[in-house]
């Protein structure tokens, strides 16, 4: 009982420590109330600052793409209790995430600026929207087993874990991946574009792109036939009319 009161308060401590870190990426995007943001005055050479924000972009892309792979999860499993493999996968992003944080580069820099208020307004309004869909994008899916705390749940009372039922709720019968929708949206819809914010969404769009191909090979191989029927059917990311099937 010991152990899995352990396991259970260890995914709780994992989720909180996303959930703290999830509430200060949106004010380090954009700007505000946290001490340290993105967009903040240069410190060092252009060059260094450059390369500093390039690794740590990189270091949380690959942690992020590697752990996600089922054979990386087998392998980990070796060593951690199963339930607890999701909780350690989000307490590594956060932390990857909270280094991002702790040593970001401000680059300096315009690449635009909108002074328009109504435009302002809009984009402001976009970026909301952007961290909104995110949020209700994972709770469509369920947040919980997303975040590792339904694994942990389960077995606290001793019941097996079974795998989520493959549906398409909501904005998902829109689009394929309206959570990296939200991502998008969020990292761009900005009134003003510095070179900082501007590395940052190139990159981190990028690295969007390369994820969907991993993610969506990975749920082909594992829901089959059903998922190849979606795919075919519904845009991947941006929004459109949907696609006749294709048998």
């Amino acid at each position: 009982m010991l152990k899995r009161v352990s396991i259970f308060f260890y995914g709780v401590v994992c989720y909180g420590i996303f959930f703290g870190t999830f509430l200060y990426a949106l004010g380090f995007v954009g700007n505000f109330i946290v001490p340290v943001t993105m967009d903040g005055t240069p410190s060092m050479a252009t060059g260094k600052a450059l390369l500093i924000d390039v690794l740590l972009l990189g270091i949380f892309a690959l942690q992020h793409s590697v752990m996600a792979r089922p054979v990386f999860k087998r392998w980990l499993t070796r060593f951690i209790p199963e339930p607890a493999e999701r909780s350690t996968y989000v307490l590594l992003s956060s932390l990857a995430l909270i280094a991002m944080f702790f040593f970001w580069q401000p680059l300096g820099g315009i690449a635009w600026h909108i002074a328009d208020p109504t435009a302002r307004a809009v984009l402001y309004g976009l970026f909301a929207f952007g961290w909104l869909l995110v949020l209700v994008s994972t709770f469509l899916i369920n947040h919980f087993d997303l975040f590792g705390l339904r694994q942990v749940w389960l077995q606290l009372r001793g019941k097996p874990y079974r795998a989520l039922r493959f549906g398409t709720p909501g904005p998902y019968k829109l689009v394929r991946h309206p959570l990296y929708l939200g991502w998008l949206l969020a990292f761009w819809a900005t009134p003003t574009m510095t070179g900082t914010h501007l590395l940052f969404a190139f990159m981190t769009t990028a690295y969007i792109l390369v994820a969907i191909q991993l993610e969506e090979r990975d749920l082909v191989d594992s829901l089959g036939e059903d998922y190849r029927r979606y795919r075919d059917r519904v845009p991947m990311i941006i929004p459109g009319p949907r696609r006749a099937s294709q048998g």
